[in-house]
């Protein structure tokens, strides 16, 4: 972690990859504490557009931001700034000579742009892409302090992210919600949920919401073995069933649904839940329908849980600059926040431990994982 005795005078802020729950919560935590401290504060628009396009923002795609601009936002959903999760500085999407696409990294230039604009700092709030960019940013000399975001948390080195708490808090109101409907109907549900290469929000949500099987990425399923759970539930007098999908669940020696893969940007993932319903359907003599979640989980305001945990390390970002700190994200360590290296916290993916109490307790509770 490096220190720098560097005085600061203007900070930039942005916001790339997807938008989750508390963004605009870290984003007031980070303008209010470093305008007590003096400094100036700017957001850039758009991930990095608003720095490497400006011209595609008249009013300008680096924005001053005050007291008053981020006054009444730790509630909202969404960013103020806008994100993106295409144009990756590193990897950037360009025309070559003969006509075809490739990837440049264009890092330089978005360094240069930094020093032009006289910025003395940035606060990335990302996920991996975008806190690997703020690490490959800060090697080359930007000043930089990441922030972890994304609801899938799958960031390593801190114990939670924020966004997840509000999506799987939706995620397990969706659940009880389809109970009934499925109780009613004495069908199978088969939900859908986000959550990328690593299964939290299935699992936390799945257990919450008392679904009877629960496939993530960590665990390749069986389906003959899912459909044998799902047909022992009448014997207990329960005539219908609830299926937890991650989208990045895989049926063993299977592959993952890939929908689309675009330069610039991470592959799509999409349609485990259909492919699961369909193949379920079959095997166990019940209608299966599928609900798919998807963006539904990234929207809406941030439970008091991220809300709490966005101003703590907005604020928290902000002394990491104070005190001299470079190349690091906050993270959570229960009861505090510490810093850990960007590097770090970016070389591997958190996903789901086998051996983790939520799992034990699944298992105990009776609930398939189809393995």
């Amino acid at each position: 972690m490096k220190k720098t005795g560097v005085k600061i005078k203007k900070i930039a802020i942005n916001t790339g990859g997807g938008d989750a729950p508390g963004l605009n919560a870290v984003i007031r935590a980070v303008v209010v504490s470093a305008l007590n401290k003096g400094y100036e504060v700017f957001g850039i628009r758009d991930g990095y557009n608003g720095l490497m396009k400006p011209e595609d923002y008249p009013e300008g795609g680096l924005i001053p931001l005050t007291r008053r601009s981020v006054r009444g936002i730790t509630h909202l959903g969404g960013t103020i700034l806008g994100t993106t999760n295409k144009g990756n500085p590193t990897k950037y999407p360009t025309i070559g000579a003969d006509g075809k696409m490739y990837e440049k990294d264009r890092s330089d230039e978005l360094v240069a742009a930094f020093r032009r604009n006289k910025i003395d700092a940035l606060v990335a709030l990302g996920g991996d892409g975008s806190l690997g960019i703020a690490n490959v940013l800060a090697e080359k000399g930007i000043r930089a302090i990441g922030v972890p975001k994304t609801i899938d948390n799958d960031l390593d080195k801190t114990v939670i992210t924020f966004g997840f708490d509000t999506a799987v808090s939706f995620a397990t109101e969706c659940l009880d919600r389809l109970h009934s409907t499925a109780e009613a109907h004495r069908r199978v549900m088969v939900v859908e949920v986000m959550g990328r290469y690593a299964g939290w929000i299935a699992l936390n949500a799945g257990v919450s919401g008392n679904a009877d099987a629960i496939l993530i990425p960590e665990i390749p399923y069986d389906i003959n073995k899912i459909a044998a759970a799902l047909k022992e539930r009448p014997k207990r007098g329960k005539h219908y069933a609830i299926v937890v999908v991650a989208e990045g669940a895989k049926a063993k020696g299977g592959t993952v649904s890939v929908v689309s893969k675009e330069l610039g940007r991470a592959e799509k993932l999409g349609g485990a839940g259909e492919r699961v319903a369909k193949e379920l359907e079959p095997l166990v003599g019940k209608e299966c329908r599928t609900v798919v979640l998807g963006h539904l989980l990234r929207g809406g305001s941030p439970t008091t849980f991220d809300r709490l945990i966005s101003l703590r390390f907005g604020a928290a970002a902000v002394r990491a600059l104070e005190e001299g700190r470079s190349g690091v994200m906050v993270a959570l360590d229960p009861p505090t926040v510490r810093y850990v290296p960007l590097k770090e916290a970016t070389s591997r993916m958190k996903v789901v431990p086998l051996d983790c109490d939520t799992i034990i307790t699944a298992r105990d509770l009776g609930i398939s994982f189809g393995d």
